[in-house]
């Protein structure tokens, strides 16, 4: 996604496995201002960028903000009849393949139908309702490894999608009276960022994200909540790739290992940089906080 005005980017895509396979960590997503990134996106460093600092790009981090500040006025208890229904189904689509259920992807996949139902096409209640299933299953299944038993899997998923539906309207209630100046403070965040020739601003999936100062720790963490990273430019200059190195040029230079996904064959090439090694050859050092 490239236009005009951004004279570089650094591309992050986030091609992983299918979502059940993925095992999210909403902890692990602090320098990210504990952002909701699904498994299938993508995470651009943009320069000169200000004409993407408008508030509906502003939702997710806005969102994510205001969840944890709305969670004491809102009700933690989970409803029997929801609890109830869900750990019948949750135990026998565990049973079928264990090794396989992952308790917080499987109660975010919760979220989508529940969202759509609540939401319809208003983007702000749905961005609302992702982050309170995001915080809310990420919390439940936290210490329910893969190798946990399905019992306790469907615990913590059921624990955490039932939470979330319980609050779901106090929380599109309360985050609504505060996005207007969530969204003005993220305007001028985004704008800082845009401006700032070293690292510049880092969107997911079209959304801004609020990494405050530290965008090295925001992309590795999110290179290690989701492993299979691909990389599409540099920071500052060009990058090319030939055998199995690629190198940047610029600012950022340096290289990394490399290697083709079968997926892309064909496609644009500099999409289908796989890094498996350190960030730190394509990334600026970290800015200093505002």
């Amino acid at each position: 996604m490239r236009n005009s005005s951004t004279s570089t980017m650094l591309a992050v895509a986030l091609f992983a496995a299918p979502f059940f396979a993925v095992s999210p960590a909403r902890a692990g997503l602090d320098a990210c201002g504990n952002i909701n990134v699904e498994a299938n996106g993508m995470c651009e460093v943009k320069l000169d960028c200000s004409v993407d600092c408008v508030a509906p790009k502003f939702e997710a981090a806005c969102s994510a903000q205001l969840e944890a500040s709305c969670t004491g006025s809102c009700p933690q208890t989970p409803s029997l009849s929801c609890t109830g229904s869900c750990t019948g189904s949750c135990t026998a689509d565990c049973q079928a393949k264990p090794a396989e259920f992952d308790c917080s992807a499987q109660c975010r996949l919760d979220a989508s139908a529940k969202c759509d139902a609540e939401c319809a096409s208003d983007s702000q209640c749905h961005a609302t309702c992702a982050a309170t299933f995001a915080a809310q299953c990420d919390a439940s299944c936290q210490g329910k490894p893969p190798s946990a038993s399905c019992e306790a899997k469907c615990a913590g998923r059921c624990e955490g999608s039932c939470t979330a539906q319980s609050k779901l309207k106090c929380e599109v209630d309360c985050q609504g009276k505060g996005y207007a100046t969530c969204e003005a403070k993220l305007e001028e965040h985004c704008s800082t960022d845009c401006l700032d020739k070293k690292q510049g601003a880092l969107f997911c999936q079209g959304q801004y994200v609020d990494h405050t100062g530290t965008v090295n720790e925001c992309i590795a963490s999110i290179r290690a909540l989701l492993p299979t990273v691909y990389v599409d430019g540099s920071a500052t200059g060009q990058s090319s790739c030939s055998g199995n190195t690629c190198q940047a040029s610029g600012q950022a230079a340096g290289s990394v290992s490399c290697a083709f996904s079968p997926s892309n064959a064909g496609g644009n090439v500099l999409g289908a940089f796989a890094l498996v090694g350190a960030l730190g050859g394509v990334l600026m050092r970290r800015r200093k906080a505002r």
